[in-house]
């Protein structure tokens, strides 16, 4: 008798964190920097054999997973950005600027959906997928807490913001202390490849402690207004 199919079997694959970190981050931080020791590659060769890397992941994973996440897409357009900078030779100011730009369009974004339909916020924080929203709301209509929960979601819209702002101020501060040569040299892709390895720490570990603060805020909030622990709020911790 063949078992029966749980129907979260048909799941989405999780993404392998590891894979992820080698290919957009490790592989091409080495072809930048070690290139032209390598490999007999033009500085214009070297930046396109990097950048395959991180398009070639982003186009495999749409394919396995079957979908696209806001992520996914900024991040695919970053790397055209960056690869077209270094091809078409522009000033390497452009680079601190577009990653400056980048995760400042997502925290004003941010801000302007807090008061329509579809904020941001709760794609980031308070989605299906991870929070059991039906089971929270009706907890929450039912002691009469939803306009404080309405404001707790607002405050945490501002934190979550500050986080992208903060990201878009260290990326630019980053990128103009390592980016000094012009573009379409093989000192700029050394310089581009060291960026690209040190903004993960640099960047992301300050990042993530502010989003970590958000998310504390908003747990915090959820148990104090409707009474649940974290295993009734969270379905990851029920699966």
């Amino acid at each position: 008798m063949n078992p029966v199919k749980n129907p979260n079997s048909t799941q989405l694959r999780q993404e392998n964190v590891f894979l992820n970190l080698v290919i957009n981050i490790l592989l091409p931080s080495l072809i930048l920097i070690k290139g032209i020791k390598w490999f007999p590659l033009r500085p214009s060769g070297a930046l396109v054999c990097a950048i395959i890397f991180p398009i070639c992941y982003c186009v495999f994973d749409f394919i396995i997973r079957k979908r696209y996440n806001l992520f996914s897409v900024i991040g695919f357009i970053s790397i055209l950005i960056t690869g077209g900078i270094g091809l078409f030779k522009l000033d390497k100011d452009w680079i601190a600027i577009k990653e400056a730009a980048v995760p400042s369009l997502i925290g004003l974004a941010v801000l302007a959906t807090t008061k329509t339909q579809k904020p941001l916020v709760r794609l980031f924080l308070y989605n299906k997928e991870i929070v059991d929203v039906v089971r929270v709301d009706l907890e929450l209509d039912k002691r009469g807490n939803r306009t404080a929960f309405e404001q707790l979601m607002e405050f945490c819209t501002f934190l979550l913001a500050a986080s992208f702002f903060l990201s878009a101020s260290l990326n630019y501060l980053l990128a103009k202390y390592l980016i000094r040569s012009e573009s379409g040299t093989d000192a700029f892709n050394m310089e581009l490849g060291k960026m690209t390895f040190w903004s993960y720490p640099v960047i992301l570990i300050p990042s993530m402690v502010v989003m970590s603060l958000v998310l504390w805020k908003l747990l915090s909030g959820i148990k104090a207004l409707t009474g649940l622990n974290t295993e009734e709020i969270f379905k990851i911790s029920r699966d």
